[in-house]
């Protein structure tokens, strides 16, 4: 492209932003439920638990399914599914190891039982949409890992052959680049592999909301904007402090991911990282045509710096991903929620990839914190003595995989011995990250590295294998 086609592709792109509003586009529903009431005074129960996430709220849900007599209260800080079980790109992925390449290299000896665990976890997922009557647009429609550069396209030949000699290629089709292109439409891939069963589409708040409501029609008492601030033992159970008032639990299941764990000592497994994405308006039908994808299918490249992307129900394109901010210090804060060099980035990926969208505006742009973890997919424990559990870690994979650790945390605060907690996966934590000035030292490092390594034919440099051989290497 001469210089000056380029000054005006990027003028072009960035004008595509003017009318983009800095809000995630799943939470302007107009079905978005009133709040419940907060706290005030002191409340008994037998299970507390903490975050109105998938996390927390999976694990109330799932705790009223196993004892419709047990007592649960869930205390949410803001409002249900308003942080990243609001905001994220709403794959459902059967993954509990943030991929099978995750899952190989750190639990070779139990990566069959997770594969399996993982499928019936999704299966699981959509029953229980049917069950409560749950809308939340689940279409089960797979991912498309897609190769961008020949390299890669080799790569992924190569892993689709690997994954059939290990039996765990059922579900998987690998597509040359006309295959590709049939599916959608852009001239940039090369080549892809599509997960057929593995991974769902929905609107990720909606599916927050239902579960709410579900909750509650089994009796859970749910309390909106009331954090819990403190966490100490009671007696023979456990006390939290909120800003009115107080609740006495005999165990406490803890959903709250990136924001600080009650648990100190948890604090170091997990940093945040900040994720961004765009939604456009939407398309017209000659728009969809000139793409294609009349199979819906989500996608994600296959570059270390990964986009996803994926059509939604009233025919958008969400675009995300790319740039992963860690903040120094780990600090979550509001204001980091909106980075415009990042959305003008994302835009010129978008048109790169789509170039037949071009003149196509984008309506809302935002983004926030994830918790991600050394080995990037969850982790979890216990604390005081077995009164209270924990998970966290899901690295961007909790839409699916926080069912699966609600399920983990109910068998651990029951002390029960079951296939989930024989699992070397629950039972082995990931290494801590360092304190400052180190940990943003080691992480800008690894993003300049695996940038690097895209731009380099997927090599990895020095640091990236020194990574790989201590079990902290990522090749997403």
């Amino acid at each position: 492209m001469a210089p000056s086609a380029m000054s005006r592709g990027k003028d072009n792109w960035v004008a595509s932003l003017s009318e983009a509003q800095p809000v995630p586009y799943w939470l302007e529903d107009p079905g978005k439920p009133q709040p419940e009431p907060a706290l005030t005074g002191t409340e008994t129960c037998d299970l507390l638990v903490v975050g109105g996430g998938y996390s927390g709220l999976w694990t109330a849900l799932n705790a009223k399914e196993r004892d419709p007599g047990r007592d649960v209260v869930l205390l949410e800080g803001r409002e249900v599914g308003w942080a990243a079980s609001g905001r994220n790109g709403g794959f459902c992925a059967a993954s509990l190891t943030h991929g099978l390449a995750n899952g190989l290299a750190r639990w070779p000896d139990e990566v069959g039982t997770l594969h399996e665990l993982g499928a019936r976890n999704l299966d699981g997922i959509e029953d229980a949409l049917a069950r409560y009557g749950i809308d939340c647009d689940f279409e089960r429609t797979g991912e498309i890992d897609v190769a961008t550069e020949t390299y890669q396209a080799w790569e992924l030949r190569d892993w689709h052959r690997e994954l059939e000699d290990k039996g765990l290629a059922d579900g998987m089709e690998f597509l040359d680049r006309d295959a590709l292109r049939a599916e959608v439409g852009s001239p940039t891939f090369e080549a892809g592999l599509w997960d057929r069963r593995g991974v769902a589409l929905l609107h990720p708040a909606k599916l927050a909301w239902g579960l709410k409501r579900a909750c509650l029609a089994l009796g859970v008492r749910v309390y909106e904007h009331t954090p819990a601030l403190t966490l100490k033992q009671y007696g023979a159970g456990m006390e939290a402090g909120t800003p009115y008032g107080t609740v006495r639990a005999r165990k406490v299941a803890l959903g709250t991911n990136i924001f600080p764990s009650l648990l100190r000592r948890v604090r170091s497994y997990t940093v945040p990282v900040y994720d961004y994405a765009l939604t456009t308006e939407p398309l017209s039908a000659g728009q969809l045509d000139s793409l294609g994808w009349k199979n819906r299918q989500g996608l994600g490249d296959a570059a270390n710096q990964f986009h996803y992307f994926r059509l939604t129900p009233d025919n958008r394109v969400l675009w995300g991903g790319y740039d992963a901010i860690y903040p120094y210090g780990g600090r979550v804060r509001a204001e980091y929620d909106d980075r415009p060099e990042t959305y003008a980035k994302l835009a010129g990926h978008f048109f790169t990839c789509f170039p037949q969208l071009e003149g196509v505006r984008f309506t809302h742009a935002w983004g926030g914190a994830i918790d991600t973890c050394s080995r990037f997919s969850a982790f979890f424990g216990t604390g005081h003595q077995g009164r209270v559990a924990y998970a966290a870690g899901y690295t961007g994979l909790g839409v699916g995989a926080t069912r699966f650790g609600a399920d983990v945390m109910l068998d651990l605060l029951d002390g029960a011995d079951t296939e989930r907690t024989r699992l070397e996966m629950v039972r082995k934590k990931p290494l801590p990250f360092p304190p400052e000035p180190f940990a943003w030292t080691g992480i800008a490092l690894t993003r300049w590295s695996l940038a690097r390594a895209d731009a380099q034919g997927g090599r990895r440099n020095l640091w990236l294998r020194a990574m790989d051989r201590l079990g902290l290497g990522f090749d997403s």
